[in-house]
């Protein structure tokens, strides 16, 4: 009788968990009691939501929470989405891609209309037959190993989800927020800093030459010699990895949170979402656990009245919040896992095989990276701003007060 009151009690409270875990999962369980797949959203004010894969018709965002009055036309989030389309050099993938964007939603007679703005780019030039054989092994450095344990299936096609064409959506959103930014007068620049063993000289900094160099590269000689680096990685059916920089200038002093929410952790974790990226610096970064205090620590001083540093060690953020000079951060991005050198896997019967990897594949990802770093960077700060706008109960009463 004991047993049977016992195994009643724990029923009782097994009901009242999963009653309850039902409830708080409410968004995330479908009708026939699966799951859906979360973690597609980022931000809380400023929130974009991507969606689509690599194969499928489209894929693209809806960006909720743009203020209304934004100037906004196609051809403004076209010039980001040329910074990332494949085909454009020897150094990326040869995928033939327009990557057009269509506006769908919240815009009206040129303008943002305050409502959700959706953005579609459709997918032209799939050859999934290229990825068929795939579908029975797990190509090392990818996901498809952990989609299998998480889903139970996957979308085989390129990576699906995990597909850096994924990164569409948050370039089209990225373009917004760098435009709303930019109307306050803060800019962002992303570059990249190396790839390989080749890094820029700031001495030879040329900021056109980001645009026009294949590699992204803000140095024209180094970009010649990781492009000569990156034919030797191509000739031995190889890839490489790399450094991509962000600077944010024009940052008010004030932005970010000091506990969990702080603005070098919620840039961290934007820039970590970006599929290939292994690790993200700030400021000095790693190299700042080498120092003593007296070399980290930035003096503070005045100049015409503000409050400056002489140095930037802190890369621009302090206890999580922004001090007024340039934000510096950096991704650092794995090479290719796609790679057609003969690697060890295992299939999905659990037996060890040897594959060369087929398909267009990108024998570097950094330069086409630069902008979604720097996309990520500008979906962050916007929205860091657009909380912070209640701070303070002065900021409340410039806007409503009468």
């Amino acid at each position: 009788m004991q047993k049977l009151y016992n195994l009643y009690i724990l029923y009782f409270f097994i009901n009242i968990w999963y009653t309850r875990l039902k409830k708080n999962l409410k968004f995330y369980i479908g009708k026939d009691g699966g799951f859906f797949m979360a973690g597609s959203s980022y931000g809380k004010l400023f929130q974009i939501t991507t969606w689509g894969e690599s194969h499928g018709a489209a894929l693209g965002v809806v960006v909720d929470g743009c203020s209304a009055g934004l100037p906004l036309s196609a051809d403004d989030i076209q010039l980001f989405l040329d910074r990332r389309k494949p085909g454009r050099n020897k150094i990326s993938t040869p995928r033939k891609e327009d990557d057009k964007v269509e506006i769908l939603s919240g815009v009206f007679e040129g303008k943002t209309t305050g409502t959700p703005i959706s953005l579609l780019v459709r997918n032209t030039s799939q050859r999934s037959s290229d990825y068929g054989e795939i579908a029975n092994y797990y190509r090392p450095g990818h996901a498809d190993y952990t989609f299998d344990k998480k889903y139970g299936f996957r979308d085989y096609r390129g990576g699906g989800r995990s597909s850096g064409r994924e990164t569409i959506g948050r370039v089209a959103a990225g373009a917004i927020a760098s435009k709303l930014l930019l109307m306050l007068g803060i800019r962002l620049t992303a570059y990249t800093r190396s790839i390989g063993p080749v890094t820029i000289n700031d001495s030879r900094f040329d900021i056109q030459a980001i645009l026009e160099t294949p590699t992204c590269m803000p140095d024209r000689l180094a970009s010649e010699k990781a492009e000569a680096y990156l034919d030797e990685c191509m000739k031995a059916h190889d890839s490489a990895g790399g450094v991509i920089e962000c600077r944010i200038d024009g940052c008010p002093a004030g932005i970010g949170e000091p506990v969990f929410d702080k603005l070098d952790a919620e840039l961290s974790k934007a820039i970590m979402s970006v599929g290939a990226v292994k690790a993200v610096e700030i400021g000095d970064g790693i190299s700042a656990a080498q120092h003593k205090g007296s070399e980290n620590n930035d003096a503070f001083r005045m100049q015409d009245k503000e409050v400056i540093k002489s140095t930037n060690h802190a890369g621009g953020i302090l206890g999580g919040i922004s001090d007024g000079s340039t934000i510096l951060l950096r991704a650092h991005v794995k090479p290719t896992p796609s790679i057609f050198s003969r690697q060890q896997t295992v299939n999905r019967q659990g037996e060890d095989i040897e594959i060369a990897i087929k398909g267009r594949h990108d024998p570097v990802i950094v330069p086409r990276a630069v902008v979604v770093v720097e996309s990520m960077a500008a979906v962050t700060l916007l929205d860091a701003l657009l909380v912070n706008m209640s701070a303070k109960v002065e900021n409340l009463q410039k806007i409503y007060h009468k």
